[in-house]
């Protein structure tokens, strides 16, 4: 048992940074996962305009990082869980590092049916 966290995560760090090849390795990789999680927004974003969804959804693809706030309010949030088996917190956030391009295409539908139906 741990009483403070254990230092693997930052031995392996230290060995990256360490090493040039493998920094430039890992300067690669992240850089896949950056362009991924772009990519995943902007399909979004598109999919959700396409489909003429009411509102303004460019805070899609102004947000950074692997979790966004959808704009959603909690009876809407409820029901996309209740119909359309698709989670997130009550507050509208998702996990954008979860979608694929087999599943933005379904959570824009979902999104725009329920925009549609609740206010």
């Amino acid at each position: 048992m741990y009483l403070t966290p254990p230092i693997h995560g930052a031995s392996i760090v230290t060995t990256i940074l360490k090493n040039s090849d493998m920094y430039n390795d890992w300067n690669i990789e992240l850089k896949g996962m950056v362009d991924r999680i772009l990519n995943m927004r902007q399909q979004l974003y598109e999919a959700l305009q396409a489909r003429g969804t009411p509102g303004d959804w460019s805070h899609i693809i102004k947000q950074i990082g692997m979790f966004s706030f959808t704009g959603l309010n909690e009876k809407q949030v409820r029901l996309m869980a209740k119909e359309y088996h698709i989670y997130m917190t009550y507050n509208g956030r998702i996990s954008i590092g979860g979608l694929s391009l087999k599943t933005v295409t379904r959570l824009a539908d979902a999104i725009h049916d329920v925009v549609t139906r609740i206010a």
